[in-house]
């Protein structure tokens, strides 16, 4: 196929400084090096981590030159190819997704294949190019084709490379370490994007145990019952003691054998473990908050095991989309135009959106 007519500029939607809102501006379309590939993006999901760069979240981690174009859930079509990335077997015309995290390619992580948490990486979204912009240059060893005929949009698979991702990795961590207990209870804490597809990992891969969702909001307790969990309990105002005699009546146990944290918050966390049982497991992949405290006495007398999981990595992303591809992964997600980037990031902040929110072009 050969190369559609790339315009010379694009529009974009870039962050000037900290604590500010979006310029919506148009700038050069990027040229792409030999190893790199031209995505046109059909979609990008917005994400909390988009209102956390905004208000300097990631300051004391990391440094940023402005001005910085977010997006980081990325999903549209190759539009050209880099005489090296031709190796790779990428074509104009591909559907893609973009497998975040580039890692440098020499570290340890980086060859054991987790090139999400390289000491040295590289993420669209959280520098100059990022999906809040129509064209993204992407090298082409992190990109993943689609299967053109699973008929999935873009706006569908954007999500998947971040809210659909990151679960999965943490979930398979859990069943990786023997944390699924057979007639046992899986906890999915926080209904936010994440969750939504926390969901459907713990009724895929936990082996039949009970699935039950923590949220403050009834409306996305009712999508998680909706997304196949067991059991939806609203935690909003009410005591840990309340919330297990509710667990005990949906389940027969007032404790979880195993929780996958989607929120990331303090008093998420505190409950969280609060409900754990002894030899539970937990794994942390949301981050609303930034600092945790919880007793040190019952997560060693009581055995406890706390994972941490960060994004997914290549082929993490490879097994979600092959799931997608076979229609084992619903969507939840709201089309926005690019004009209402700022005020999508608004309701993103106050928890408003139930599901996803992504970027048409």
């Amino acid at each position: 196929m050969s190369s559609p007519e790339i315009p010379n500029t694009m529009r974009a939607a870039r962050l000037h400084a900290y604590n500010q809102p979006f310029v919506l501006e148009e700038v050069a379309t990027p040229d792409i090096g030999p190893d790199q590939v031209l995505v046109k993006v059909g979609a990008a999901g917005m994400c909390r981590t988009d209102v956390q760069l905004v208000d300097g979240y990631f300051q004391k981690y990391s440094s940023f030159d402005f001005p910085v174009t977010p997006g980081h859930e990325i999903a549209g079509e190759i539009v050209r190819v880099g005489s090296a990335a031709e190796a790779t077997g990428r074509r104009v015309g591909d559907q893609v997704v973009v497998v975040g995290g580039i890692g440098d390619g020499t570290c340890r992580l980086c060859h054991r294949g987790d090139t999400q948490i390289c000491p040295h990486i590289a993420w669209p979204g959280f520098g100059p190019h990022g999906g809040y912009a129509e064209y993204v240059p992407i090298p082409a060893a992190f990109t993943i084709k689609v299967n053109s005929q699973a008929k999935l949009t873009a706006e569908q698979l954007a999500p998947l490379t971040d809210a659909g991702l990151t679960p999965y990795r943490g979930v398979k961590k859990l069943r990786a370490a023997g944390a699924f207990v057979p007639g046992g209870v899986v906890g999915v804490m926080g209904m936010g994007a994440l969750g939504t597809y926390g969901v459907q990992y713990a009724k895929l891969l936990a082996g039949g145990a009970s699935v039950v969702a923590f949220a403050r909001n009834p409306k996305k307790l009712e999508l998680a019952k909706k997304l196949g969990a067991d059991h939806a309990i609203n935690i909003r105002d009410r005591s840990i003691d309340d919330i297990r005699g509710e667990l005990r009546e949906a389940t027969g146990q007032d404790e979880i054998d195993a929780a996958i944290d989607c929120a990331g918050a303090e008093e998420m966390i505190k409950l969280g473990f609060g409900l754990l049982a002894t030899s539970g497991h937990y794994a942390s992949v949301g981050l609303v908050g930034d600092r945790i405290d919880i007793p040190l006495f019952p997560l060693v007398s009581r055995e406890y095991t706390y994972h941490g999981s960060f994004w997914g990595n290549y082929n993490d992303l490879s097994e979600v989309i092959t799931l997608a591809e076979q229609g084992k992964i619903q969507h939840t997600v709201h089309k926005l135009r690019f004009e209402d980037v700022n005020d999508a990031i608004e309701r993103i902040r106050t928890g408003e959106i139930v599901g996803r929110a992504v970027i048409r072009y």
